[in-house]
């Protein structure tokens, strides 16, 4: 694990559960300080606990991330209680209709958008002052898949994941002279509360490649939450810095970009497969 990291302070939405549960539990036996934020009370104290429990230092902030107000006031609290946020992980996010775009409902549709690409330009939004006047900081955007290609039946997370990916690079050069990277990360395939709404969903609905997917997923758990853990790692820690405006899969062969120069094409969102 990177030196470097421990004592900083890492501010991981959607913390509660699933993707950004597994990276706070790992962020924290790295040595940083964590703050949890969610909008389950219940969720956000259970994965206190089980930090605390295993050592590290964690603490809870209650926020929806659709609200720009509950995230300055819980930035600020953040900032009060840990210091000032060094490195951004925004992991909240819904999966929203699953099923053929045109017999979706159109405020299921648009929620999902307001929750995976507004909620997460409202983050970004409320950090960036304390990273750009500290002149350091890192921000790693969790995507998903159909952020890299069309996913049929899920076009709401597709998009709002695609939008993502363009929102890092586009965000990446505006505050790169500011000395803050931001980089989108596809987590892989992990059992959460979203692989059993496709299995709920059925075939119909999902397709059957998701359903038999997900069902893989099921029974294997998916990827191991070490490796997810190690990429997000590698993108908050002073080894990436010349990293920016990515989009990296936990499959790639991202450990050569540390002592490699980046060509600008690579990992971008325009890629045409996996490098």
């Amino acid at each position: 694990m990177p030196a470097t990291l421990k004592g900083k302070t890492v501010l991981i939405t959607g913390a509660g559960r699933g993707i950004g549960k597994r990276l706070a539990m790992g962020f924290a036996e790295a040595g940083l300080r964590v703050g949890l934020l969610a909008r389950s009370r219940a969720e956000l104290d259970l994965a206190k606990l089980e930090i605390e429990q295993a050592g590290g230092e964690a603490l809870r902030l209650l926020a929806d991330v659709r609200e720009p107000a509950q995230l300055n006031t819980a930035v600020s609290l953040m900032q009060e209680k840990f210091g000032r946020p060094d490195i951004l992980v925004t992991a909240a996010g819904v999966q929203g209709p699953i099923g053929p775009f045109h017999s979706s409902k159109p405020k299921a549709w648009n929620e999902t958008l307001d929750t995976n690409i507004i909620g997460v330009a409202n983050c970004c939004r409320a950090v960036l002052p304390w990273m750009v006047e500290g002149r350091s900081g890192k921000i790693i955007l969790i995507a998903g898949e159909g952020a890299g290609q069309s996913r049929p039946n899920f076009s709401a997370y597709a998009a709002s994941k695609a939008a993502v990916a363009r929102f890092a690079e586009c965000l990446a050069e505006e505050v790169r002279d500011h000395n803050v990277q931001v980089n989108c990360m596809l987590p892989g395939d992990a059992y959460t509360h979203m692989t059993d709404e496709i299995l709920a969903a059925g075939e119909e609905l999902a397709g059957s490649r998701e359903v038999e997917e997900a069902r893989q997923v099921r029974v294997t758990g998916g990827l191991p939450a070490e490796k997810q853990i190690a990429l997000a790692l590698f993108l908050a820690s002073e080894r990436s810095n010349h990293v920016t405006g990515k989009l990296l899969y936990v499959n790639d062969d991202w450990k050569r970009l540390e002592k490699e120069n980046m060509k600008p094409e690579l990992y971008t969102l325009r890629r045409l497969q996996k490098i």
